[in-house]
Order: structure tokens, then sequence, then C-alpha cells
């Protein structure tokens, strides 16, 4: 299926999961293995997909939906291009190397972007959907992606990876966001 928001074919809308951002507690939580592959897994994974096309976004993390479960979906094709979804099911990075300054930005982290050192090269391995084992190399922007919602996964954001400097500059701005929003 092309763009149109669903990657799957819907026999019924599913509602969109909200995105939680920072400062929400949930997004510094370590999610939990997943031991059960099952129907209701399915539908989480159908839903977060759907969730992360219409943000739009390249990748998304449970727990950036409230769920502390170790599941990460992602899409690292050009947006013009046919969708290439993925699915990893507890993801462990076991090889990184290399080095690259990437800026990065985040569903859960508004309006915010800046540079992250991370490796330009990773092996992950995981299960996929159907719980077959998957390893995966990567470079460049996959592999910062995937550095990025694991990093989720272990409760880290990549505002974390950043100078104090520039993290209590963007926790200042969001102070004075929700200040303004509550005298509303």
């Amino acid at each position: 299926m092309k763009k149109s928001g669903y990657l799957f074919p819907m026999e019924h809308e599913m509602p969109d999961m909200k995105i939680h951002t920072y400062p929400d507690a949930v997004l510094k939580s370590t999610a939990e293995p997943i031991k059960n592959i099952d129907e209701n897994l399915q539908k989480i994974i159908d839903q977060m997909f759907k969730t992360m096309y219409a943000a739009p976004g390249i990748g998304l993390a449970a727990n950036q939906v409230g769920l502390l479960k170790r599941l990460i979906v992602f899409d690292g094709s050009p947006r013009d291009d046919e969708p290439s979804p993925h699915v990893l099911i507890n993801p462990e990075i076991i090889v990184g190397e290399g080095s690259i300054k990437w800026d990065e930005a985040c569903l859960s982290v508004p309006d915010y972007t800046a540079d992250v050192i991370r490796n330009s090269r990773v092996q992950v391995k995981g299960l996929d959907r159907h719980g077959k084992p998957l390893d995966l190399e990567a470079e460049g922007l996959l592999a910062v992606c995937l550095q990025h919602e694991i990093d989720h996964l272990n409760g880290i954001l990549f505002i974390d990876r950043i100078s104090s400097l520039k993290r209590a500059l963007y926790k200042k701005k969001i102070k004075k966001k929700e200040k303004k929003d509550a005298g509303k």
C-alpha cells in the first residue's frame, strides 16, 4: 500500500496511539522483554506503525506510546519511496563501531533538534513480528535510528546525550511552555 497512512490493509479503523512527550515519566522507564508474541502484540505493532507514519516519524519505541515493552518499529526509506516497515522485538545492539554526528529529532521531544554522536555502524539482533530471529547490520541514518529507538527502551532520550547546557536550555523552554499553557 502507498503512503495512505496505513501500512497494512485494515478491516477497521484503529485509533492513533498517544505519543508521550518529555518530561513524561514513561520515557525515563526501562521496557520489559516481550515473552509472548500474540494477536494483541500484532495489533499494537500495527497501531504503532499507523502512529509513526501519521506523526510523521521514521521510528517509534513502545515507551513513546506508554507501553513498557521492548518493541520498536521503524522505516528508514525516503518519504517518497514505498514504505519499508520493520519491527524489532527485544532488540539488542551487539556491535557498534565508528562515529557519526547526526542532527537528531524525536517525536517525544517536540520542536527540538541537536547534534548527537552515535556509532556509524551497528549490528542489532532481535525478533521479527512473528518471533523469528533477526540479525540486522545498519549504517548511517538507519544505524542512528536503531540506536535512538533502543535508547528509548532503556529510558534514554537523545537530549540525555547532548551537553548539559543545551539540555538545560531545552528544559527551561519546556517549563516556560507548561506555565504558559497552564495560564490559558
